[in-house]
């Protein structure tokens, strides 16, 4: 992928000073799909495998007196949840007593799948993550809960207050959209009760997969929402957005994304420090974000996990924590270094269990996006006595790169000239995908030099093996090929690729680009096994090497059937509970 863009970088290198720049959110070449491939049909679904390719389940969480918060109604009625699940959406669906909540409140949780326990349509949804880009593929291992939480005044309870949640159960991280869902389903619900919420099921069970690179209409209770999932082959930096059509009468909402939060609004309160917090995420540090409520943890920890996109976040990350997760004590033990995790947090106990952590974000509210909050300076850790009344970032860390003043100085503008909220969010989302491209260009243009050459695969010796990755190697690349031909920012990069190498983040990037690059190289030796002119090779050959070469054919051939014959078995093995 980054060899087809050296050239260009070359090219760049005899420019003249003041020559304009290619971004590198625009210089990044994309693969496109495969071509000349026919469209793919839908496998046969029976009922409810669409809904559960969107939803694992949905769940209704009240609070009795006596119990404490309860997973009240689980819809469909099949659907699998184990009783640790169960418990963490219980705590998970209720904001923390602290945050005053009153009125309806919308959140995000992340938590870990319970050990044996599968999630509906495994396989099935496999087939769709494959066109999806790295930061949208379902989530191996943690569900998301997205809550709709109503709390309200009412004399008729003991208690005084009518509390419930209703949570969106799924392996999709497309945040945006299901909180456009449950706007629009959960209101309804607390009036209708369950009968709506069955009613709200089965349209979900009509609607299409999600597909990427589709436009999908989704009829839900008389509303219509269309969208469209993006894909690994759109360009970098391109919102792709839904146009409206003609035909779209009975469309009412258009999504202009599925999976994005507001990065200006969660990060203005510090949106000073920007640059040292996209870092921090790169890095893959702990960090722990302290806000006031559950809606402004959970968006500020989603956005700090999407400021290094199109790279993946690698590490572990909860919108929302509270005090009964049952990783609590693993997260809070003094005995060893916190792990690389990014937490959301609201309850004032954090301030004292997680001092120790080495970088603290603590935010007020948030203000309007027009309203310039007051921006809080970096302070050492050992003010964290403070931290409990004032906002701001608690960390020893110094950056590797200089501070950016210029999208300081932008951003600010766009506040005194009132500029709107999109276009402020558009901007900081357009800085942050080239700060990341310019790191990560050199490093595709390495791993692309791994490859072996195409002239080298033989179809009579077994596929050529990668080059391993060499440190050193790739660091002695930077000087003429390092991000400096795509950014202005000076400071140390070489330092900062030596801490990123040893990071998951690194580790997951490489892991995901060889395997892409072994399947490669296992396609172009099949195809070379399958152009091979066999009688053309009986001239020139013996019979024994003859045979040699229609045995690995077999086996080849052999190898894909049964990785096929095996996701067909995985497949079959879902069958819904009593």
């Amino acid at each position: 992928m980054a060899s087809q863009g050296s050239e260009g970088l070359e090219e760049q290198l005899e420019e003249p000073e003041d020559t304009l720049r290619v971004s590198p959110a625009e210089e990044m070449p994309v693969e496109g799909p495969p071509a000349l491939e026919e469209p793919e049909q839908e496998p046969l679904l029976l009922p409810w495998d669409r809904f559960s390719s969107w939803l694992h389940c949905i769940c209704v969480v009240g609070f009795d007196l006596e119990l404490g918060q309860a997973v009240e109604v689980i819809y469909p009625h099949h659907s699998r949840l184990t009783e640790k699940e169960k418990t963490s959406i219980c705590y998970l669906s209720f904001p923390d007593s602290n945050s005053g909540c009153l009125g309806d409140t919308q959140f995000c949780f992340r938590f870990r799948q319970a050990a044996g326990s599968k999630s509906s349509l495994g396989c099935f949804l496999d087939h769709f993550d494959r066109d999806a880009p790295v930061c949208l593929k379902r989530d191996q291992g943690y569900y998301y809960g997205y809550v709709y939480f109503r709390q309200v005044r009412d004399k008729t309870l003991k208690r005084g207050y009518f509390q419930k949640s209703l949570v969106l159960i799924s392996k999709l991280p497309y945040v945006t959209f299901f909180h456009s869902l449950l706007k629009l389903i959960a209101p309804e619900y607390f009036e209708k009760q369950e009968p709506f919420l069955e009613a709200a099921c089965n349209d979900i069970d009509r609607w299409p997969t999600p597909c990427p690179g589709k436009i999908l209409t989704l009829p839900i209770m008389g509303v219509v929402m269309k969208l469209r999932i993006p894909t690994c082959y759109d360009k970098p930096g391109t919102s792709q957005l839904v146009q409206s059509a003609p035909s779209d009468s009975l469309v009412s909402i258009v999504l202009p994304t599925v999976h994005e939060v507001d990065l200006f609004r969660c990060f203005h309160p510090v949106f000073f420090h920007i640059q040292m917090l996209w870092e921090l995420v790169l890095l893959s540090e702990a960090l722990v974000v302290m806000a006031p409520s559950p809606a402004e943890s959970s968006d500020t920890v989603l956005a700090l996990v999407s400021c290094i996109s199109p790279l993946r976040y690698c590490s572990d990350f909860r919108p929302y924590f509270t005090i009964h997760d049952s990783e609590f004590k693993e997260y809070t033990t003094r005995t060893q270094a916190p792990p690389s995790v990014i937490l959301g947090v609201t309850n004032p106990f954090f301030a004292k269990t997680l001092q120790h952590w080495p970088h603290i974000i603590r935010i007020g509210d948030m203000k309007q996006a027009g309203e310039m909050a007051k921006q809080m300076k970096v302070k050492k850790l050992k003010n964290l006595k403070t931290l409990d009344s004032k906002p701001g970032v608690y960390t020893a860390y110094k950056p590797f790169l200089n501070k950016d003043e210029d999208i300081i100085k932008q951003l600010q503008k766009g506040v005194q000239q009132k500029r709107p909220s999109a276009a402020q969010n558009a901007i900081l989302r357009r800085y942050f995908l080239e700060l990341t491209q310019s790191f990560i260009i050199p490093l595709e243009r390495y791993v692309a030099s791994l490859m072996p050459l195409q002239k080298s695969i033989s179809p009579w010796k077994s596929p050529p093996q990668l080059r391993p990755f060499n440190q050193e190697e790739f660091m002695k690349t930077l000087e003429k090929a390092g991000p400096q031909l795509t950014s202005r920012l000076k400071g140390d990069w070489i330092g900062l690729y030596r801490q990123f190498l040893r990071s998951p983040n690194f580790d997951g990037w490489f892991r995901n680009r060889r395997k892409e690059m072994m399947q490669k190289l296992e396609a172009l030796h099949l195809e070379a096994l399958c152009e091979e002119d066999l009688q053309l090779r009986i001239q020139k050959h013996t019979e024994v090497e003859t045979v040699d070469l229609v045995l690995k054919l077999k086996e080849k051939l052999i190898w894909r059937n049964v990785a096929l014959h095996q996701q067909w078995i995985l497949c079959s093995e879902w069958v819904p509970s009593e």
